[in-house]
């Protein structure tokens, strides 16, 4: 039976946030110190840890059948390669800085600039884009101390919390977008590794939505229940039952993480009481 060939980053944050995606999908990876590849044990794939850059090249030639990558890496590598699921993980930005001390206003003031940058291609379309030209200096690796050297007027690197810029003396003065982990597909894959791939996103949709979702329970009056539906729409309708004491009853639902506060409030402020709020860890549809 055909196995299939997933690629993910072999080492930092990325690594270990998707092989904990992984392991909650429930595949089982038996890999050891500083391994390149490995299989698991209930599942039919192989895990190749590969660097994030090599990562693209790798797909486009049927190497590996799919990928967990940075967003940011196809956009500048990846040409041609399908993002089958974005799995809101490893979120940063790729953007422009420049030193502290230089008054910035516009992208019009980089025109003549140097920048630094191991983003060439998504920093030179953005420039394009505005009618900057701009001289590009490829450095791969700590691309924050080129202004600090001398070697540029600026860089274009990706960010996550801003504090590498801000030890660097610099400051974010553009966003030219903004990229997450996603799944990406090799366009040479065949129909048996499809199947398998299908197993896995289903499994992956899953888990994702159980990340953004909570569990309520929550102890109404019944004639406050039909109330509280209307703030509480589950999947398809929330659960009644009614309680041992009588005129009282149990509302069960599934309410958005990011709406969670102010669905909370509005559960209050109709009757709603021992409001009990669970995660969810996987939610299958």
């Amino acid at each position: 039976m055909s196995k299939l060939r997933i690629a993910v980053q072999k080492s930092g944050r990325l690594h270990d946030e998707s092989m904990e995606l992984l392991k909650d999908i429930g595949i089982s990876i038996d890999n050891g110190i500083d391994q390149l590849k490995a299989s698991a044990r209930n599942f039919p794939v192989e895990v190749f840890y590969l660097r994030n850059g090599d990562i693209p090249q790798y797909l486009k030639d049927g190497v590996v059948d799919a990928a967990i990558i940075g967003e940011n890496v196809l956009i500048e590598k990846g040409e041609g390669i399908n993002i089958v699921e974005k799995l809101g993980f490893s979120k940063c930005r790729v953007c422009i800085a420049v030193p502290k001390t230089m008054d910035y206003k516009q992208i019009s003031d980089l025109d003549g600039k140097r920048i630094a940058t191991s983003y060439p291609n998504t920093i030179q379309s953005y420039l394009d884009k505005n009618g900057i030209k701009a001289n590009l200096h490829i450095i791969n690796g700590s691309v924050e101390i080129a202004p600090n050297i001398g070697l540029a007027d600026a860089i274009c690197d990706i960010v996550s919390s801003g504090s590498t810029l801000f030890k660097n003396n610099l400051k974010e003065v553009e966003m030219i977008l903004k990229s997450e982990a996603v799944l990406a597909v090799s366009p040479v894959l065949d129909d048996e590794k499809q199947a398998i791939l299908d197993r896995i996103q289903f499994r992956i949709k899953s888990v994702l939505k159980g990340r953004e979702s909570k569990y309520v329970l929550l102890n109404a009056p019944n004639d406050k229940v039909k109330d509280i539906i209307n703030v509480l729409p589950g999947m398809k309708s929330p659960t009644v039952l009614p309680l041992a004491e009588v005129g009282w009853s149990s509302v069960h639902s599934v309410i958005s993480k990011n709406e969670f506060w102010d669905v909370i409030d509005e559960l209050k402020a109709n009757g709603a009481q021992g409001i009990l709020v669970c995660p969810i860890e996987k939610m299958v549809l």
